[in-house]
């Protein structure tokens, strides 16, 4: 099971680029029953349309028990506390069951 997170562009990349690196990132590793964590800047829209996500982020788990026991503990929140406050405006979440 994984947790597929779409940012929109910030304003200030920059600063969102640091956030991310110094404060979001270490919360998000700190989440009980990660198992792995994949996230990059998105580089092109290869279909020539507009390239609407600055950054995606990929958080894997077990299964739907663990994510939601995950960001039901102390750290999980405060996670999502932090979400809340760096995600620009249009940013997604989505939780996608991995094909076996």
């Amino acid at each position: 099971m994984k947790l597929v997170v779409l940012y929109t562009h910030p304003d200030d990349a920059d600063a969102f680029e640091r956030h991310c690196a110094d404060i979001h990132m270490p919360l998000m590793d700190k989440v009980p029953g990660l198992l792995r964590t994949e996230t990059g800047k998105v580089r092109a829209a290869l279909d020539g349309g507009e390239k609407i996500y600055h950054r995606i982020t990929e958080l894997y788990f077990a299964d739907q028990a663990a994510m939601q026991a995950g960001f039901g503990s102390a750290k999980g929140k405060a996670t999502s506390s932090d979400y809340a406050k760096i995600a620009p405006p249009g940013s997604r979440m989505f939780v996608v069951p991995v094909d076996e």
